[in-house]
């Protein structure tokens, strides 16, 4: 029996994981701050969405898409996407704002994630979910 059928929940974690160590070295690249970028809303990749595009993978191998379980997977996975790139995004460009229009409080303006961060999210949780897939059988 493979580890994916006894813990399914391990992969989507080790896919979160392996993201934020992504994104502190991606960050520490561009801005020089190596420990900024760890557990951090915003940046590149969205580990939010490496993580339900991993789950979602995890349930379609495991239980298949006709099941009920695939569906709900589906429907949350849209669901952050979709927040990661509205929502989120929206409350950090009304931070942005804010932070110009008063000087006494910094509020954060990385919330959100552009389309771009959302989908590089999406490639790095399916390219290591399906890695892991391959390692567990």
């Amino acid at each position: 029996m493979s580890l994916l059928r006894l813990y399914p929940f391990l992969i989507p974690t080790v896919v979160g994981l392996l993201c934020e160590m992504t994104k502190v070295i991606t960050e520490g690249i561009r801005t020089g701050n190596w420990h900024e970028g760890m557990f951090r809303s915003g940046g590149m990749p969205s580990t939010h969405s490496a993580f339900v595009t991993s789950l979602l993978i995890v349930i379609w191998h495991t239980l298949g898409a006709e099941s009920v379980e695939f569906a709900i997977a589906f429907v949350f996975a849209c669901m952050v996407w979709y927040d990661a790139m509205s929502s989120r995004r929206a409350i950090g460009e009304q931070a942005s704002v804010l932070n110009r229009m008063q000087q006494w409080k910094h509020f954060s303006e990385r919330v959100g994630h552009s389309g771009l961060q959302v989908l590089g999210g999406i490639v790095f949780g399916a390219v290591v979910t399906w890695v892991g897939i391959w390692l567990s059988t």
